[in-house]
């Protein structure tokens, strides 16, 4: 019922910078919690960033913080995902979520849409 669609994935050395978009449908948009998740081949998917409806609650793993910051621009419908100082570590594919209820936490199943991911590749 709600399409997300992911764009910015990309290879870059490590160092580097990306910057990752999400862009949603539906007018309530603007009241979704929205994160990303990434996923590296033979890995467990691993929450990386949340942020609530307004984006005055944000969460991110341990892993990205201080490297990493979400954002969104509800009038644009579209959250975003800057990636600082990225690492081979940080490579992998990287899906946008939505929850209607405004959930922005760890939990993967507590996010009802999932877009089908960008591929960030980081190189040594």
């Amino acid at each position: 019922q709600v399409r997300l669609v992911e764009s910015g994935g990309g290879l870059v050395q490590a160092g580097g910078s990306l910057r990752l978009s999400c862009v949603g449908s539906g007018r309530a948009f603007s009241v979704y919690g929205m994160g990303w998740f990434r996923q590296a081949p033979g890995k467990d998917r691993e929450f990386v960033a949340g942020i609530n409806w307004s984006g005055g609650r944000i969460a991110y793993a341990d892993s990205v913080k201080g490297r990493f910051t979400i954002s969104r621009d509800n009038a644009k419908n579209t959250v975003y995902l800057q990636m600082n100082s990225l690492e081979p570590e940080d490579t992998a594919v990287y899906y946008c979520v939505a929850d209607p209820g405004s959930y922005y936490g760890t939990d993967p199943s507590s996010f009802d849409y999932w877009g089908q991911g960008t591929q960030v590749t980081v190189s040594s």
